[in-house]
Order: structure tokens, then sequence, then C-alpha cells
């Protein structure tokens, strides 16, 4: 049994399963806040004590044990498929990332040449076509999930119920799963559920965006960036993640939900 993805507290409070660029960032350094009383300094993702992830081995059988046994609360959060994109394509493509290079060494030049993607410069403040290159940057994303060329598709793009589903077929349930867009009401229903060793409170928390500032703002509204083509990608890219985590389709200028999650539909699509 493999829970790639999988992230648990140290005093074995809560399970949870991340998904990219689904506030991942802040929700880590909650947990760790709840066992520890003080944040992690540093990206989260970074940390290899005091928190349980499944890519440590030590963590592996503990993980596998707990999750087996549904012995604690296990939780995931989602977000807009049209956001979460666009926020992949603005950090990971665009950006620089925290080692200082592009992210993941020659994609980027493979993309320039092959997509005609454009992606900026930090030195003159990221001026490029930001429609344009994200519209072609679809059709790569696009290209590496349904024919996976000219690389494997990444994490940061595929499908969130892709990432939601290894949990479950490897015998995992998940008691809540919750929009990024009301963040604050999913995880203090989270909190509410366990008990942690520090209390928390939501309202004190910051929001750990540690993608921020890698490369360049959005320079517009999220609709601006998907013609009918580009909606008609998006959709066959993520046809499951706005049934099954209720986004609308049709408006990318909503953000917001359109109905409520049903955790058992969740677990009988995706299992």
């Amino acid at each position: 049994m493999s829970f790639p993805g999988t992230w648990m507290t140290e005093s074995e409070s809560v399970v949870y399963r991340v998904v990219p660029k689904c506030a991942c960032s802040t929700i880590g350094q909650i947990m760790y806040y709840s066992d520890h009383g003080t944040f992690f300094d540093g990206d989260i993702h970074d940390a290899k004590a005091g928190i349980h992830k499944w890519a440590m081995d030590p963590s592996k059988e503990l993980i596998t044990n707990n999750v087996k046994s549904h012995k604690s609360y296990a939780f995931t959060c989602v977000r807009n498929p049209y956001t979460r994109i666009l926020s992949s394509f603005f950090d990971k493509i665009c950006g620089i990332q925290r080692n200082g290079k592009r992210y993941r060494g020659n994609l980027v030049p493979l993309l320039i040449q092959k997509y005609g993607i454009e992606v900026g410069d930090p030195e003159t403040g990221f001026e490029f076509d930001q429609i344009q290159s994200f519209r072609r940057f679809l059709l790569f994303a696009r290209d590496t999930i349904r024919w996976r060329r000219p690389m494997e598709p990444d994490i940061h793009w595929s499908a969130m119920s892709g990432h939601i589903s290894t949990f479950i077929v490897n015998g995992g349930r998940y008691d809540n799963i919750f929009w990024t867009e009301k963040f604050n009401d999913g995880m203090q229903d989270v909190l509410d559920a366990i008990e942690t060793p520090h209390p928390i409170d939501l309202a004190e928390i910051p929001r750990f965006n540690e993608s921020e500032g890698h490369g360049p703002k959005r320079a517009h509204p999220v609709a601006d960036y998907f013609d009918d083509l580009s909606m008609h990608l998006v959709y066959e890219i993520y046809k499951r993640d706005f049934r099954i985590f209720k986004y609308d389709f049709e408006n990318p200028a909503n953000k917001m939900p359109i109905g409520e999650i049903d955790l058992d539909e969740v677990h009988a699509k995706l299992g």
C-alpha cells in the first residue's frame, strides 16, 4: 500500500493528503504548529522533522498503519481548476524558484522552443503577453496529461481527483474535503473534530503562500485568460474535478463552488 503526498502530525491528531496549489503550505504549517506551538522556520515542504511525510522512509509505516485503520481524522483541500492552473503557470513556469533557478531545469527552455511560450525576465519586471503564453501552456499541460508527452504530467497541474484518489484506492477514507475558497470554514471544521497539543486560532494564522513573489503577478481578471478553446482544454483535463468538487465550468469568473461536496460520491467515483 502506498500513500504518496500524505502528511500526518507527529501526535497523529490528523492526516492530510496534500494537493499541490491548494493551500498546502498554510495547512502544513497549521499541522506543525498544532504539535509544537510554533511554525516551521522556512517552507514546510522542506521540513525533514516535526511532521510525518510519506516521502520520508521512517514515516511510511506509521502513516500506513494509521490510514489503514482510520485511526485519525483525514482530510484534504481542493481549489477551482481555473485559478489552480493559472497559479501553476505563474509560479512554476514564469517564476524563479526558491533555489534561484527555473522550475525543473530545462522545462522552461523546452516550452519556449516547442510551444512558443514566453515567461518574461525578472530583471525587467516579467513583461510579456500573459494571456497568449498561458493559453499555449494549456496545450502543453493537456499534452502531458493526455499523451504523456513531451513529459509525464507534473503534480502541480495534474487533476486534483488523481491526487485524491490515491488515498482512497489504497484503503484510506476522507472525513472532510473542503474548498480553498472557503478555507477558514473548512479548516475550522477540521480543527473542531480533532484534539491538538496546541490550540489554533485561525484568525491569527498567517497565510503561507510559498510561491508568492516567485514570478509575475496576474495582470488580468481570471476570465480573460480563458477563451472557448482554453475552456475546452481545461474541461478536457479537469472534468472530474469540476463535477466531483462542485465548481462552475461555465463561468471562469466564478471561483466559488456551486454545490456541496458529497463524500460518498467522492469515494465511489475515485475509489
